[in-house]
């Protein structure tokens, strides 16, 4: 039998134009000044597929992840993905831990800012 880390299967690049699509639908704007003039500037140094910007009216810096339930934490957004995907199979914390080879706490930790994030916005943002 050949097992498979699912976390391969899963496109970097993918997740964050998933983001990009769903957060910024109607064109993409500044989180702090709801300014639509907003220029690229460069990638995250840890995550390339991660996009940075400033806001050219509010000299604001933000990125994919700014202002979002998946902001400010260290699992990658694609951990967060596959969590998120595993929960809408309904598998146990304990089960999606050992799949993504966490911890427990990480685990009930991140399903939790999930479920309220989705509750909260209706979306993910």
């Amino acid at each position: 039998m050949v097992q498979v880390n699912i976390k391969r299967l899963i496109d970097d690049v993918e997740c964050y134009q998933t983001v990009r699509e769903l957060r910024w639908a109607d064109g993409m704007t500044c989180p702090s000044w709801q300014s639509t003039q907003v220029i690229k500037r460069g990638c995250d140094d840890t995550e390339p597929a991660r996009q940075r910007y400033v806001c050219h009216d509010c000299d604001t810096r933000f990125d994919d992840l700014t202002d979002t339930i998946f902001a400010g934490h260290h699992q990658p957004l694609k951990v967060w993905v596959v969590c998120l995907y595993f929960m809408g199979l309904n598998i146990s914390n304990e089960q999606i831990a050992q799949e993504l080879a966490l911890h427990g706490s990480d685990v009930h930790q991140m399903t939790t800012q999930l479920r309220a994030g989705i509750v909260k916005n209706g979306s993910v943002e």
